[in-house]
C-alpha cells in the first residue's frame, strides 16, 4: 500500500513539475521589432534585459525607411524603432495610418560629410551634394545646407521643404536625392553628402567627421526625436512599453553612445508630449501648412 502511495506521489510530482515548466515557457512573449540597423551592442543589452522579464525580442531588419511602417500596419512586426516624429507624421498623413509613439529613443544631429573637403567654404561651384530622398529627412537636410550657408530656402517653409523651395543657390549646387542608406556610399561621386547619424555611424563616420551639422540640443530638433512606434490599438501593451522603457536605462544609453561614437543621444520625452508633437505635425501636413 505504501509503495503504491509513493508511486502515486511521484507521478503527481512529475506531472506538477512538467505543468509548471510548460506554464513558465508559455509566459515568454515574443515581440517583433522592425529596425533598419541591428548591429549595435545596445540591442543585445535590450534583448538580455527583456528576456529577464519573459520577453523575447526578435529584430526584423529592413533595407529602407518605408518598409518598417508598412510591416507594422500589415502586422508583420509588433513595434518598430528607426524613425523620428517628422518622418512618422509624413507616413501617417499619406497613408491614414493609426500609428502612435510609445517611447522616445535618441536625437541624432544631421551632418554634412565629405571625403574631399574639410570646410564648407572649400566646396566648389557647380558641385553635387547628396541628400536623403524621403520627405522628412530631405527637408531637414536642406535646412542643414541653409544653416551651412550653401543655399537659401523660402521663408516660413516648415519641416518639409523640397529643392523647388530653394530661392538662392550662389554656388549653383546640384542637389542629388538618394535613398538615405545610400548617402555614405555616394561620397566618392559628390562633393558632400547629408548623412543621418545612425547611418553615418554604421558607415564608420563620427559626428566629428562632419564638416557641418545642426544642433541636437535645440528646441527645433523636437520633431526629430526618434521613437518606438506601434499601432494605436496596441499602445497599452505592457511588453511593448517594457521594451521602450529598457531603451532609456543607463546601460543602454552608454552602449548607444559607444555604438554611434556620440552621434546619437538617448533622450527621454514623455509619451503624451511625443503624441502631442506628432498630432501637430500630422495636422500641419494635412492642412497643407508645410
Amino acid at each position: 500500500m505504501k509503495r503504491s502511495l509513493l508511486i502515486l506521489f511521484l507521478i503527481i510530482l512529475v506531472i506538477g513539475t512538467l505543468t509548471a515548466c510548460n506554464n513558465e515557457e508559455s509566459e515568454i512573449v515574443t515581440v517583433k521589432v522592425g529596425v533598419t540597423g541591428s548591429d549595435g551592442q545596445y540591442w543585445e543589452i535590450i534583448k538580455e534585459k527583456a528576456l529577464e522579464k519573459n520577453i523575447n525580442v526578435e529584430l526584423v531588419e529592413f533595407s529602407d525607411y518605408i518598409l518598417p511602417n508598412t510591416a507594422l500596419v500589415n502586422g508583420e512586426v509588433d513595434i518598430n524603432s528607426f524613425q523620428h516624429l517628422a518622418f512618422l507624421s509624413q507616413f501617417i498623413a499619406e497613408n491614414n495610418a493609426d500609428i502612435v509613439p510609445i517611447g522616445s529613443t535618441v536625437v541624432s544631429p544631421l551632418g554634412l560629410y565629405s571625403d574631399k573637403y574639410k570646410e564648407v567654404s572649400e566646396i566648389p561651384d557647380g558641385s553635387k551634394i547628396a541628400v536623403p530622398n524621403d520627405p522628412a529627412n530631405l527637408g531637414r537636410g536642406l535646412k542643414v545646407l541653409q544653416q551651412a550657408g550653401l543655399i537659401e530656402l523660402k521663408d516660413d517653409i516648415g519641416l518639409y521643404p523640397t529643392v523647388k523651395d530653394i530661392v538662392n543657390n550662389p554656388k549653383n549646387l546640384e542637389i542629388v536625392e538618394v535613398v538615405a542608406q545610400q548617402t555614405p556610399r555616394v561620397l566618392p561621386d559628390v562633393a558632400a553628402s547629408i548623412i543621418n547619424g545612425g547611418i553615418a555611424g554604421q558607415a564608420g563616420y563620427e559626428l566629428a567627421d562632419a564638416i557641418f551639422h545642426d544642433d541636437p540640443n535645440s528646441p527645433d530638433t523636437r520633431p526629430y526625436v526618434n521613437v518606438f512606434a506601434t499601432l494605436g490599438k496596441n499602445k497599452d501593451n505592457e511588453a511593448f512599453k517594457t521594451i521602450a522603457d529598457l531603451y532609456l536605462t543607463d546601460e543602454v544609453a552608454k552602449a548607444v553612445e559607444e555604438d554611434t561614437k556620440g552621434a546619437s543621444v538617448v533622450t527621454k520625452v514623455d509619451v503624451a508630449e511625443l503624441q502631442s508633437e506628432l498630432d501637430k505635425l500630422v495636422d500641419n501636413i494635412k492642412q497643407g501648412k508645410e
